[in-house]
């Protein structure tokens, strides 16, 4: 085991894109109209109950929803829970809005198959910070975005029908959530509750993609460009010790030493103690 400060040759080399790709007209209105009505309605609509909703929704369906249900459930097996249990979870991931379970397997494990490769990693480092962060949801890539593409990259999940319909459903239960909020809270609680919230847990997420693979440390040697790195650790509820995760994907604590805090497991702890969580990966 070792532990060592990256330098800056050490940082990924960009490439050029090996394909002229078109925008995707409709991931970009999506995306953008998210993020101006969280900058410009948020000044408006504060109150502190709000601040608290937005807080605990991006806990919930971040740590809970993407980084317990989607990626270490999901993706890497890391953990079993009873199925009904595992439902809730990965519905609760659902409502995160970045995408249905089966998109985000296929492409979690197209990263890890092919780490910064340019032509198979979806986010791949080589092409650039912002492609990695954002930039790749932009354009129109069928290999990544196409249901009858992508599914064959998380098979086990795709069989199952409720994960099938989630596929298909997570923005309409986003509207139901919003209208939850709408009639418990008012406006107010759906702009933080929706808008912000969303906007905000998706960086959280992409700097897992993007900031992990520039800037950091190693506490183990792997064949990509992996690294933890502490602010993307608090950020991302543990995501952000990416090398450690690298290394070793199919272990269900991302934080290997003390201080490398791991908010997602302390999930996976309660569940244990309740006798919920099963064949949980060392």
């Amino acid at each position: 085991m070792t532990q060592q400060l990256i330098a800056p040759k050490d940082k990924p080399t960009l490439q050029p894109k090996p394909e002229k790709l078109d925008l995707s007209l409709v991931n970009i209105f999506f995306f953008g109209a998210f993020h101006i009505i969280a900058l410009v309605a948020a000044p408006f609509c504060f109150s502190w109950s709000a601040l608290g909703v937005a807080f605990f929704l991006h806990w919930l369906t971040g740590s809970i929803g993407i980084c317990l249900a989607y990626h270490r459930i999901l993706t890497h097996r890391s953990l079993e829970v009873p199925k009904w249990l595992e439902r809730i979870l990965v519905t609760i991931g659902a409502l995160a809005l970045q995408g249905g379970p089966i998109f985000w397997v296929a492409g979690h494990n197209l990263h890890h198959a092919h780490t910064e490769d340019n032509d198979k990693d979806p986010y791949s480092a080589k092409k650039g910070f912002w492609w990695s962060h954002m930039g790749w949801l932009m354009f129109q890539q069928e290999k990544y975005f196409d249901y009858d593409h992508y599914k064959k990259y998380a098979p086990r999940t795709n069989r199952d029908p409720y994960y099938r319909w989630l596929e298909n459903n997570f923005i309409p239960i986003q509207i139901a959530l919003g209208l939850l909020l709408l009639a418990i809270g008012g406006w107010s609680w759906v702009v933080y509750g929706i808008f912000v919230r969303a906007v905000t847990l998706w960086h959280c997420t992409w700097f897992v993609n993007s900031a992990t693979h520039f800037w950091g440390y190693k506490n183990f040697e792997c064949e990509d460009g992996s690294l933890n790195l502490w602010w993307v650790g608090l950020l991302a509820y543990g995501e952000g010790w990416h090398n450690n995760h690298h290394f070793r994907p199919h272990v269900a604590k991302a934080g290997q030493r003390w201080w490398e805090i791991d908010v997602t497991w302390w999930a996976i702890q309660v569940l244990r103690a309740l006798g919920l969580a099963k064949k949980v990966v060392m």
